[in-house]
């Protein structure tokens, strides 16, 4: 009777327990370090500075070699474009995409949380400058169906590049609406979390009308684009000066410095000045080359290039003879930024639309405005004959300003990764050179391949998109270069 009495008081008294053990299970359970939520401020932080640092390698090991600004003297399969074997770069689709993600997740919350709406117009801004650096690599990419696989979406199907940009929530729709969003926002909460602007919020609005501007130019050659770029011109609120340009700088160290500044020294020693910027820079008397490279260590104070696309297994190189990139992506990297949209890149596209006859503007004020606004951007001094001698100077002896505007465009993008190689896809300046040992038939290539994951992960789409681009040809222009 005692052992019974005992037993039913045991279970009474364990059953006293057994609520406050269930109600803090889930907290012992919890792992500290793995936070079920973010806060807005560290997405937007991340998804800027992220894309930004990703992109600035992009640059270094792989664009920089489409673009023919540098060469690679090893391991150079995607310098001789077989661009389906990327080795130190050349893969930015998966970044891409999980910025994308990342920056969805952020214009959610903002819509979802009135405390959180500051954060719409830079997401919708952010979202449509990834965009448009990825369908201008790729051409028809996954997009309105991209970024749903909580909703059940895992294959997702391509949108036309066609519609990524003009079609309600592309990307010039998304440009207005990130600065509606931005003007329209009378809440209390700061930006926080921005590295570009340092949450100031016009900033944001002039870096918008510069997207827009560029990305009306890139279409302008399928899209009348006059009466929409003349509105913005218009309007006259985009990047002007260098010191609203969207960029952020490097430091020195970690976790915030450039990341081929502190890559082995053999692994920074494969990229080399190319022939084409010899020549580019060497027939200006330009004298940003002593920014971007270094003289010879075998001929002190000369520059020397080599021909983009190099068979490494025939020849014998020695660094001695050419120009290795420039202090300023290594022992200075400090005075490198991650590079968005400069007032320079802004000058220039604006004056191609004037020359176009597009807007009503001087084209020569404004390619002249461009060039010193790059090589303050540089931290060159710009030599006072610079602008009128004879190379330079704006349609004298019968050069083409189109040529003239789009190479110097070229000259102040080098940190701009793709830029360079899908400015010549869309007008064929400067112009580029055929590879030494080319693993593409001799041709320069005019997209991006969908990546092997897409054939493996979305497989039924994939399909259809490879069947448009002759089985994911690299020679297949995409929609805005046809």
């Amino acid at each position: 009777m005692k052992r019974k009495i005992y037993s039913i008081l045991l279970l009474s008294l364990l059953a006293g327990f057994l609520p406050g053990c269930k109600d803090g299970f889930e907290d012992i359970n919890t792992n500290p370090n793995a936070p079920v939520d973010v806060q807005p401020s560290l997405l937007l932080r991340k998804t800027t500075f992220d894309y930004g640092e990703q992109m600035s390698y992009e640059a270094f090991v792989a664009g920089n070699l489409l673009g023919q600004y540098f060469t690679a003297i090893d391991f150079n399969l995607f310098d001789r474009h077989s661009l389906s074997e990327p080795q130190y770069g050349g893969n930015p689709w998966p970044f891409m995409y999980s910025n994308l993600r990342d920056n969805e997740i952020l214009l959610q919350k903002a819509r979802a949380n009135a405390a959180f709406g500051v954060y719409e117009g830079p997401a919708l801004i952010m979202k449509a400058y990834i965009a448009a650096e990825l369908t201008d690599l790729y051409g028809d990419v996954p997009y309105s169906q991209a970024l749903q696989g909580k909703a059940g979406v895992v294959t997702p199907a391509y949108d036309t590049q066609e519609s990524i940009y003009t079609a309600p929530g592309g990307i010039l729709d998304n440009l207005d609406k990130g600065i509606a969003s931005i003007n329209n926002y009378k809440g209390p909460t700061a930006l926080d979390g921005d590295v570009i602007y340092g949450g100031n919020r016009s900033k944001w609005i002039k870096f918008a009308n510069s997207l827009k501007i560029k990305s009306l130019m890139r279409i302008s050659g399928k899209v009348n684009v006059q009466v929409a770029l003349q509105k913005v011109v218009t309007e006259d609120n985009f990047i002007k000066t260098n010191a609203d340009n969207a960029v952020y700088r490097f430091s020195l160290t970690q976790p915030n410095n450039f990341r081929m500044a502190t890559a082995r020294v053999g692994d920074f020693n494969l990229f080399i000045m190319s022939k084409t910027s010899e020549e580019l820079l060497t027939g200006l008397s330009d004298p940003r080359i002593a920014t971007y490279f270094r003289p010879t260590a075998a001929k002190p104070g000369t520059y020397k290039g080599l021909l983009n696309g190099p068979d490494a297994s025939k020849l014998s190189i020695s660094l001695a003879d050419y120009s290795l990139t420039g202090t300023i992506f290594r022992e200075n990297s400090d005075r490198l930024s991650a590079n968005y949209m400069t007032a320079g890149e802004t000058s220039f596209w604006l004056a191609e639309a004037a020359q176009r006859g597009l807007t009503a503007a001087s084209a020569r004020t404004l390619y002249e405005q461009g060039i010193t606004q790059s090589f303050d951007y540089w931290g060159t001094a710009l030599p006072a004959t610079y602008l009128a001698s004879s190379q330079v100077a704006y349609g004298l002896n019968g050069q083409n300003p189109i040529e003239q505007i789009l190479t110097q465009k070229w000259l102040g993008n080098i940190n701009h990764a793709y830029e360079g190689w899908t400015e010549y896809r869309r007008t064929g300046f400067p112009r580029l050179k055929t590879v030494s040992a080319s693993l593409n038939n001799g041709l320069i290539p005019k997209r991006m391949p969908y990546p092997g994951t897409e054939s493996a992960l979305n497989a039924v789409q994939y399909q259809k998109a490879a069947a448009n681009t002759q089985n994911n040809s690299i020679n297949v222009p995409v929609w805005w270069a046809r």
